[in-house]
This record gives structure tokens, C-alpha cells and sequence, in this order.
């Protein structure tokens, strides 16, 4: 339990011991308070005031547990602890002496003692909200379903208390998203602050549900319109749906319209994306060019680079990029080298005369590595390789295709036999190559294989009839 720092110890402790307090002594605490102040934190500093103070309130525990709470302020745990008692020992029901106790442990990172005291509070003072909201707060993160349980204790002395945005607090701290957003959904968002609204929309977020999480970002930047947390989220969330124009509205929101904002490579990969999704390239290029500016490990902005300059027709900075990302691939998988020879492939169809045929031998050779690198894929590596060799002969003369989708179709009856209807494809490459040979015997054979496959293939039907 050292691992857990309770956050509730610090600038908050004066106020815990002050409304069950009279007005005199409060006044006494503060002078105290500041001739501490005053010194630096000198405690010794406001002895001769202390020793009239406690000689005047003696007799009640709050007030004494108020000066403990001063020297603990003070990072006096010694004498901290010393009032405390003496306000224990006054009153067995004053809350604020236990509530005093657990802190005085939570300063020493002591969370499972600081717990036991809290819990004490909730015992014999238990109209005291402090003892329950502590308690919880100890175990947020470790041990969310606990701390929510005292909350719901809580709710009972105090119905007025946010008990549903606490709860969903401490899941999303625990990173329990599915809690998170139950208790997020009862409670009402006019009471969520800021940073609660963007725990409550990242709990959707995390959990794919960018619908949801634009809802509450929707309706948090409205109610704070210069969030940069919520702005961001915003913005990603109106990039995933695909709603470009109003993502790139919600960016202008975080870039220049947001209090404090920090921004990331992400912010910067996001707005890369929106770009895209508008069409407009340009500015596509270079808000990805500042992300990995930012951070060059980000190497799938790389790619994404990559993307933006193929999609308005830039192959050779297109081509480059995705070779630097694949570079940096320790073990690039088939979806990786597929990609890059797609590209090939979309240059091809994009080109003519020798850049075109340049692209579609790029294509094939690196559907031949992807065949090499990966044997399970090597049907499709060899049915992608046959159709690049068919339009590298267009006329189908040299039979460059061939032995790939002879390949293809030994390997479609091997791993494939109950899709027949794959062999179409190649028998109908083979029966056109013989055919255009001049070796009718064998066009008739793969002519008549595709029938079987397919009865009513008019392609088939009418060639058999001119060659019979």
C-alpha cells in the first residue's frame, strides 16, 4: 500500500477542521497559520501563541484537530499526530481527528493505515462526508469496486454529493472503461466539470465508440469552449466518423481556440488526417511532416505521408516514403509489402509507355518477395503476379502470365478445393494462351473445364462452338 499517495493532503487540510468550528477559533488557527507563514514554515516560531491556544479550546476536539492539521502543513507529523490524538482523546466522535490520522499516514505514503483511519471516520463520525470521500480515494485506482462501495455509503449521509461522476472518476483512473461510462452516464452533465467531461468522452473513446464520445465533446465545448482537452478530443472524434469539414473546424478549435493546450505529434497526425479525408493533399502533407518532425518514431506517419503524396499522384515522393517506412519495419508483414506493391500497381494504372511498365515489373517483383517471405500467401502473391504479366502482354502472345496462374490453379485445387469457381480466372487465361498459340486441343481442354465449373458461361460456350 506504499504506492498509494492520497491527493486530498496538502492545501485543502486547514479547510476539513474548520466548519464544525467556532468562529473564534478559526480566527485563532489563521494567526497561528500565518506567523508559521511568516517564518518559512517555522513551527517554533508560533509556540507562545500555540500554548494560549490550546489552554483556550482543551476542550474541543475540532479545534485542537484544526492545529494538528496546521503543523502537519507545516510537514510536522510529530506534532500533528500529538493533536490529533489529544482531540481523539477529547472527543472519541470527532471526525476530524481521524480524518487528521489517515493523512498524517498518507504523507508518510502509509495508504492501507491512512485507509483504517478514514474508515474510523466513517464509524463514529459518519454524518462527515470527509471519511467516506478519503476512503475512496485510496483505493480509486487499485481497487475502483471498493472505493465506489463507500461512495454509495456516502450517497446515503449525503444525497447532494456527485457520487456517479466520482465513481466514474476512479474507473477511468483504473482504466475499467465499461464502469467508467455507466457511471458517467447517471450523472448529470451540468454538474461534470472539464476534466471529468473528458475522462467521461475518453471512456468512449478507448472503447471505440466515437459516436458516444462525440456526444459528450459536443456538448463540453460548448460548455467550455476554449477546453483544450475537450477540443482535441473533438476534433479526433469528428476525423475517426469521417465528418472531415467539421473536424477540421474542431482543429481550428484546439490550434487556436483552446486555454494552455500542448500539442502532440498526434494532434498534428490527426489534422493529417482530416486533411485527407478533405482532399486537400497539400496541407495533408504538411501537418504530417510537422508530426514526425515532432517525433520521428512515429513511423506510420511515414506511410501516411506516403498516402497523401499517391493520392494526388506523386509516386516518386509516394514511393520513397513508403520505402523508408518499410525500411524501419523490424518484420514487415504481408499487408506491409501488399501495400507497397500496390502502389506499384496504382502507378502502373496511372502511367503509360515505360515509367507504366517499369511499375508493373516493380509490382511483380515485389509480389515475387511476397510470395518467398511468405509461403502461406503464395496462391494470392501468384494470382496478383499472373494478372501484372497479363497486362505486361496485353495481347497474351509471350504467355508471360502463365506460369503464374498455372501456379495459382495447382495451388487453388490443393488449399482450395471447395472453391472451384477461383479457377475460372486462370483456366480462362490458359484457354485464350493456347488458343492464341494455335494448340486448339488444349484450349478446348481448360474451355471445357471452366463448363464444369460453370455451365452457363457464355465465354466458354462460344468458344468451344468456333472451335468445334
Amino acid at each position: 500500500m506504499k504506492a498509494i499517495k492520497y491527493f486530498f493532503v496538502g492545501a485543502l487540510m486547514i479547510a476539513f477542521g474548520v466548519p464544525a468550528m467556532a468562529q473564534d477559533a478559526k480566527s485563532d488557527l489563521e494567526a497561528i497559520n500565518k506567523v508559521i507563514t511568516d517564518n518559512k514554515g517555522d513551527v517554533k516560531a508560533a509556540d507562545a501563541q500555540v500554548k494560549e491556544f490550546v489552554k483556550v479550546y482543551k476542550k474541543d476536539a475540532n479545534a485542537l484537530a484544526g492545529l494538528g492539521r496546521i503543523y502537519l502543513n507545516a510537514k510536522d507529523t510529530i506534532d500533528a499526530q500529538k493533536y490529533a490524538e489529544m482531540a481523539r482523546a477529547k472527543d472519541k466522535h470527532c471526525g476530524e481527528a481521524y480524518i487528521l490520522l489517515g493523512d498524517i499516514e498518507a504523507v508518510k505514503n502509509e495508504g492501507g493505515n491512512a485507509a483504517q483511519w478514514y474508515n474510523q471516520a466513517t464509524v463514529m463520525d459518519p454524518q462527515n462526508p470527509q471519511g467516506y470521500i478519503k476512503y475512496a480515494h485510496v483505493y480509486a485506482k487499485r481497487n475502483p469496486d471498493l472505493s465506489v462501495q463507500k461512495l454509495e455509503e456516502l450517497r446515503k449521509v449525503d444525497p447532494s454529493y456527485p457520487v456517479d461522476a466520482e465513481a466514474g472518476h476512479f474507473f477511468y483512473r483504473a482504466d475499467k472503461y465499461d464502469n467508467a461510462l455507466e457511471y458517467f452516464g447517471k450523472a448529470n452533465l451540468d454538474d461534470l466539470e472539464d476534466s471529468r467531461l473528458v475522462e467521461y468522452a475518453l471512456s468512449a473513446y478507448f472503447k471505440g465508440d466515437s459516436q458516444k464520445s462525440l456526444e459528450v465533446t459536443q456538448y463540453g465545448t460548448k460548455k467550455y469552449p476554449r477546453s483544450a482537452g475537450l477540443n482535441r478530443l473533438n476534433f479526433y472524434n469528428y476525423t475517426d466518423l469521417k465528418q472531415y469539414d467539421e473536424a477540421l473546424v474542431a482543429a481550428d478549435a484546439l490550434f487556436n481556440n483552446s486555454d494552455s493546450a500542448k500539442f502532440t505529434a498526434r494532434d498534428y497526425q490527426y489534422y493529417g488526417y482530416a486533411y485527407i479525408g478533405a482532399e486537400q493533399y497539400d496541407n495533408a502533407i504538411e501537418q504530417f511532416t510537422k508530426a514526425l518532425d515532432m517525433n520521428p518514431d512515429l513511423n506510420d506517419v511515414r506511410k501516411q505521408l506516403s498516402d497523401a503524396y499517391i493520392a494526388k499522384e506523386d509516386y516518386v515522393n509516394g514511393l520513397a516514403l513508403y520505402d523508408e517506412y518499410l525500411s524501419k519495419v523490424e518484420k514487415p508483414s504481408v499487408s506491409d509489402i501488399d501495400g507497397l506493391a500496390k502502389l506499384y500497381a496504382d502507378q502502373a494504372a496511372n502511367s503509360e509507355g515505360d515509367e507504366k511498365i517499369e511499375a508493373l515489373k516493380n509490382a511483380d517483383r515485389v509480389y515475387g518477395d511476397l510470395g518467398e517471405k511468405f509461403p502461406n500467401n503464395l496462391m494470392y502473391a501468384s494470382r496478383m503476379r499472373a494478372r501484372l504479366n497479363s497486362q505486361l502482354d496485353p495481347e497474351t502472345t509471350e504467355g508471360l502470365a502463365k506460369p503464374y496462374y498455372e501456379k495459382y490453379a495447382e495451388l487453388v485445387l490443393s488449399e482450395s478445393p471447395d472453391t472451384p469457381q477461383l479457377l475460372v480466372e486462370p483456366y480462362s487465361y490458359l484457354a485464350y494462351y493456347y488458343l492464341q498459340q494455335g494448340d486448339n486441343e488444349n484450349s478446348i481442354v481448360y474451355w471445357n473445364k471452366i463448363l464444369e465449373i460453370d455451365p452457363e458461361n457464355a465465354t466458354a460456350k462460344q468458344a468451344l462452338e468456333a472451335l468445334q
